[in-house]
């Protein structure tokens, strides 16, 4: 008997059933832009690193979470998820720890291990290489609506301000 996996993310509940050809089958999960990049020496020295906005297409069949940049929708980088059941954090120093919805995938390739936490409005990867004291963490928000799908949608509706 195969077991349904289940993921919970934006309040919505994903169903892939293993060996199942749904399985196969990857839904947008959002879009996300990089706002952030920064560079953590093995001394404890954290380094920004200066960059341009560059937007991040998240699609999931409900085992795996597929990422590409905006131009490159079909060169994607896969990680499998471990966990689907929220992502704790919290909004204040100090303050309490809260569990949002949110997915946690890792991929591991050439000696390099990667660790993404997706969240309906944040995306976080840290890349942790062998052979190098240096961690390297990016964030990434989600994506405001574009103008031309809001101005669509108001024009489909006229009954929408």
């Amino acid at each position: 008997m195969k077991l349904p996996r289940v993921i919970c993310l934006s309040g919505i509940v994903a169903l892939a059933l293993a060996g199942n050809a749904a399985a196969e089958e990857f839904t947008a999960m959002g879009d996300y832009v990089i706002r952030s990049q920064i560079k953590i020496t093995g001394t404890g020295r954290v380094v920004q690193i200066p960059m341009k906005p560059l937007a991040l297409k998240v699609e999931t069949d409900g085992v795996t979470v597929r990422i590409s940049t905006g131009t490159e929708s079909d060169s994607w980088s896969t990680f499998t998820i471990y966990r689907s059941d929220g992502i704790g954090r919290q909004s204040s120093v100090g303050g309490a720890l809260e569990v949002v919805p949110g997915v946690q995938a890792t991929s591991d390739h050439g000696g390099v291990h990667k660790h993404l936490r997706l969240t309906r409005d944040t995306l976080t990867l840290t890349v942790f290489p062998g052979v190098s004291d240096q961690t390297l963490v990016t964030h990434a928000l989600i994506a405001p609506p574009s103008a031309n799908a809001s101005a669509g949608a108001g024009a489909a509706d006229p009954a929408s301000p």
